[in-house]
């Protein structure tokens, strides 16, 4: 007799495998790209458009701005960092007192607030400065240590005397010849161009030294030595120190430049050319008549 009840079906188990959109998402977290999204850029997005909706407020902006500055104005004027005083090594009085002029520093100032570099190249600016190193020393000092030019000669100029450096660089004015007894003097255009050999033909004068008042320059090409008594000696363009050195050897051997002569000129190497002075020339035909008997 078959049972009139009927029976339930019996239910599938659950499935156990994620769905569509969990398992998109199970992949997604898998990702590193969007892992580091979510750890970085999330809260840096977040950060950033809540610091911009706080600084959209001027009066909160400029409130930071000063507590910004004054902060920075707090480490700033701090002692350690403050330069009380500069000091000025290897200048004459001439120079160190240029240089204070040229750089009105109002003491004590934040070391912050020097800059080197242009304080370097303002002192460098000076024509009597040949190098400079600026620094801030312990102790709040601002150490400038100068090397000067040394003059070598004495450019007279029409406006005056000018000491001249090895290089050719005008150091300073010089007020009288009498002040620098122990530099030779040159003058002309373009003299100063040519210290090297004007200082290679005076050290070639030799015994001739004491009598040599100084070098002229000649068309911007060559020198003139000038010598007491108003004589000259015409030295050519090029090998200037052999045409005295040969000036000098006829010197020793006759005495030429004790006589009446108004100029040796050298310019010819193969031709020396002697000028006499109008007395001497006036002499001369005064004893050619006495032995013509007229």
């Amino acid at each position: 007799m078959r049972s009139l009840i009927r029976r339930k079906p019996r239910e599938a188990p659950p499935d156990p495998a994620p769905s569509r959109w969990s398992y998109r998402m199970q992949r997604l977290m898998l990702t590193p790209g969007f892992r580091l999204f979510l750890r970085a850029g999330v809260p840096m997005a977040l950060s950033f458009a809540v610091g911009t909706a706080y600084m959209a407020d001027e009066g909160r902006r400029d409130a930071l701005n000063l507590a910004i500055a004054d902060i920075r104005n707090q480490i700033e004027t701090r002692p350690e960092f403050m330069v009380n005083v500069m000091a000025i090594d290897g200048a004459s009085a001439s120079v160190d007192e240029d240089i204070r002029e040229i750089l009105p520093l109002d003491f004590p100032v934040s070391s912050f607030d020097l800059d080197l570099v242009a304080l370097h190249d303002t002192v460098r600016e000076l024509p009597a400065v040949k190098d400079a190193s600026v620094r801030i020393r312990t102790g709040g000092v601002l150490q400038i240590d100068v090397t000067e030019r040394v003059p070598v000669v004495l450019w007279r100029t029409a406006d005056g005397l000018e000491l001249v450096d090895e290089t050719g660089m005008a150091v300073r004015p010089a007020l009288s010849r009498a002040d620098h007894p122990d530099l030779p003097v040159i003058a002309g255009d373009g003299a100063p161009d040519h210290v090297a050999e004007a200082l290679r033909i005076i050290r070639a004068a030799g015994p001739m030294a004491p009598r040599v008042r100084g070098l002229v320059r000649m068309g911007e090409r060559r020198w003139d030595m000038v010598l007491d008594r108003g004589q000259r000696i015409l030295l050519p363009e090029s090998q200037p120190v052999q045409a005295l050195e040969r000036v000098i050897a006829l010197d020793d051997a006759q005495e030429m430049l004790e006589r009446d002569l108004a100029a040796v000129d050298m310019r010819l190497a193969g031709r020396p050319t002697l000028r006499m002075n109008a007395s001497a020339v006036e002499q001369w035909w005064r004893v050619q008549k006495t032995s013509l008997g007229e």
